[in-house]
């Protein structure tokens, strides 16, 4: 399976990473994107299993990102990982098409909850 890990900050990325082998998900392909241009672009190239993307983002902000992603007909599963979780960002993700929105600091046992009935 192939994760798409899209945040700005390569320490975040790192860190995403780092709790997805800690939640039990050490055994996927991950890919990592920059920004939301890069998330776009990995998304429609590589088609990843699951993309899990940051919303304040250069280039394009994750929402801008996944807006696009779901208008160039790609539906796999998009959620955020994300400093801010207001219930307005939260209904504009679910809107756009996001199955999830996971708030900074998240742990292994948030990641497994959320995560385990989309990667098994």
């Amino acid at each position: 399976m192939k994760i798409l890990i899209a945040d700005d900050s390569r320490v975040m990325r790192q860190i995403v990473t780092r709790t997805l082998r800690q939640a039990g998900y050490d055994g996927h392909e991950l890919v990592e994107a920059e920004n939301g241009k890069e998330l776009f672009d990995a998304a429609t190239a590589q088609k990843p299993d699951l993309v899990l993307s940051d919303w304040n983002m250069p280039e394009m902000n994750g929402l801008e990102a996944l807006k696009a992603v779901r208008a160039a007909g790609l539906n796999m599963p998009f959620g955020f990982v994300t400093t801010e979780g207001t219930p307005e960002m939260r209904q504009m993700a679910e809107d756009a098409g996001a199955l999830f929105l996971i708030t900074k600091p998240f742990t292994a046992e948030s990641f497994k909850e959320i995560l385990g009935p989309i990667l098994g």
